[in-house]
């Protein structure tokens, strides 16, 4: 069952859809069978604590594909539902991150999801936890979650006092800009072809663009939308886990990294690099295609070559704001220096294979007018494309 609808949000939240996989069917049902299984789950504390760890593989394994997957990506990804706290049903989300060979970390957001309901103000929690004969189970001192067959099923107490509390459903998120076409006055630097606009471009066997390329041009002020798939590294830890970036002039990095069900923070998924981590941490699960699109104003420096006004840049991961008009203070990591002069876009290398596809550009310093700058910026806002999406399913009419 693959259903679409608008995740109903805050403004602020909502270019995010959510495809949902058995959400709806059975929520209530579900609620009901959870007590016939806490006789079966009462023993599964000890059962973690007895498991030995296996032996663990080569940390660079990676895959690129579905076809390459192991058994534990079928349960990794979000789960969306409802939990029952102090006595008043709330909305949850669960992230469920594979780490290997039957080992599993699950993050808690009462709320909802990153970017449809949770925020950072609200409770998060941390689970771990193992595939046991009955499904993943993972245990706190507090309570459990159970996964199985794409639900998650939470406890709350220990052992045979453990209360069914919660149900959640898999879903599947995509971004509103998702296969977002270029305007015609776009730089179009991959579409699946050689466009003459990139160097060192290297095209995998499907048609995606691997990592390592940079653009011709050199870029000053611009819109860019790209769309990026982390590679499924279950193995892998912290900077070795999907790891790319973006840079911006060849100076600012926007990371890319698979920081799914972490944190968020300044060297992970949707921060500027050692600067500032992203108002929330919008990074989906490995092989799901993202989207990055990034307002970009460079620094202005006065006929002496003494920096005037810091460059600018505001992001919007799978379609929220984690950057809103923030100045960078100086260029990140790696970048070069700061300068007048502007520099090209280099999609980076960091060993990992990550891919892109429909990568393309608006040259604001081609345009002309402010007032013409000013309309394309608000045409490809992803906050407007949300709410001309959500206009679909209200009948209301978006200016």
């Amino acid at each position: 069952m693959a259903a679409s609808a608008a995740a109903r949000c805050s403004s602020r939240h909502r270019p995010i859809r959510m495809r949902k996989a058995t959400f709806m069917r059975g929520m209530f049902r579900e609620a009901l069978r959870l007590a016939s299984v806490v006789l079966v789950l009462s023993g599964a504390f000890a059962a973690i604590a007895a498991a030995e760890p296996a032996e663990k593989r080569d940390a660079r394994w990676a895959a690129v594909s579905l076809e390459e997957v192991d058994a534990d990506f079928r349960d990794q990804g979000e789960y969306l539902g409802w939990v029952c706290e102090q006595g008043c049903r709330r909305s949850c989300g669960l992230q469920v991150v594979a780490l290997g060979d039957g080992a599993f970390l699950a993050a808690e957001y009462l709320g909802g999801l990153p970017g449809n309901g949770w925020s950072k103000d609200l409770p998060r929690r941390e689970w771990r936890g193992r595939r046991e004969k009955h499904g993943i189970v993972l245990p706190r001192a507090d309570g459990m979650i159970r996964i199985s067959a794409g639900r998650a099923e939470i406890y709350r107490g220990s052992g045979s006092d453990a209360t069914p509390v919660g149900v959640l459903c898999k879903v599947e998120r995509t971004s509103v800009t998702l296969g977002l076409c270029p305007p015609h006055c776009a730089d179009v630097l991959f579409d699946g072809t050689d466009t003459g606009l990139l160097k060192n471009l290297k095209i995998a066997p499907d048609g995606t663009m691997e990592v390592g390329a940079e653009t011709v041009r050199a870029y000053r002020d611009f819109r860019l939308h790209l769309e990026f798939r982390l590679p499924y590294m279950p193995y892998a830890r912290g900077q070795g886990r999907g790891n790319s970036g973006v840079y911006l002039q060849r100076r600012y990095e926007v990371q890319i990294l698979d920081s799914f069900g972490l944190e968020g923070r300044s060297n992970e998924c949707g921060g500027l690099y050692r600067q500032r981590e992203p108002d929330v941490n919008m990074c989906f699960a490995p092989l799901s295609w993202q989207t990055y699109d990034i307002d970009f104003r460079a620094a202005r420096f006065d006929s002496s070559g003494r920096k005037i006004q810091p460059a600018r840049i505001t992001v919007w991961h799978n379609g929220v704001v984690v950057h809103d008009h923030v100045d960078l203070k100086g260029k990140t990591g790696a970048g070069r220096p700061e300068g007048p002069e502007p520099l090209p876009i280099l999609f980076q290398n960091h060993g990992n294979p990550v891919r892109f596809r429909n990568v393309w550009l608006i040259d604001y310093s081609r345009l002309g007018t402010t007032a013409t700058v000013a309309r394309h910026r608000r045409a490809a806002d992803p906050l407007r494309l949300g709410a001309v999406f959500e206009s679909v399913f209200s009948g209301q009419a978006v200016r």
